[in-house]
């Protein structure tokens, strides 16, 4: 099992303020679609709240301790972890974790790679990407961007 994680971050780690993304940038979002699609992506329920509907041509899951029905059909609903995990331990698949913030938390540990947009900003925020020890990485910038006036740069951080 390969776990990746993909995020959208400022200087601080900053993701989002009241259940939505801080930064629109059109670039981070197509760098997105482009390294998820075909796979499998993990969030938290209000995570998915937060998007317009199910991620088109990936397999979409979504963990909640919360006993909840009212998922569409085509997500994958799993009330642990652990669950998650022992369903999940033979797949070749790259497997994307895109988020909330106790959903990354939860899956530091275990990621091999991390995607993460660096915003050359700092903003409020109510929801951050956990602090991580940056020197068990590599760092690879993929890219560097400007939209808007807002400079970014795609980072991928492989564990040593």
């Amino acid at each position: 099992m390969k776990i990746s994680m993909i995020a959208c971050v400022g200087k601080n780690l900053e993701l989002g303020k009241n259940n939505d993304l801080i930064w629109h940038l059109k670039g981070d979002m197509q760098f997105f679609k482009e390294k998820t699609i075909n796979h499998i992506v993990v969030m938290g329920s209000k995570t998915f709240k937060s998007l317009p509907g199910v991620l088109k041509d990936r397999t979409n899951i979504v963990l909640t301790r919360k006993k909840d029905n009212s998922y569409p059909k085509e997500v994958i609903v799993f009330n642990s972890i652990s669950e998650f995990l022992e369903k999940y331990k033979n797949t070749c698949e790259e497997i994307f974790i895109i988020g909330g913030a106790n959903i990354y938390r939860e899956f530091l540990n275990l990621a091999d790679t991390l995607y993460l947009t660096e915003v050359d900003s700092k903003t409020d925020a109510d929801v951050y990407f956990p602090n991580f020890d940056y020197n068990l990485y590599t760092k690879e910038v993929l890219s560097q961007n400007e939209e808007n006036g807002i400079k970014y740069k795609h980072v991928l951080y492989r564990r040593k």
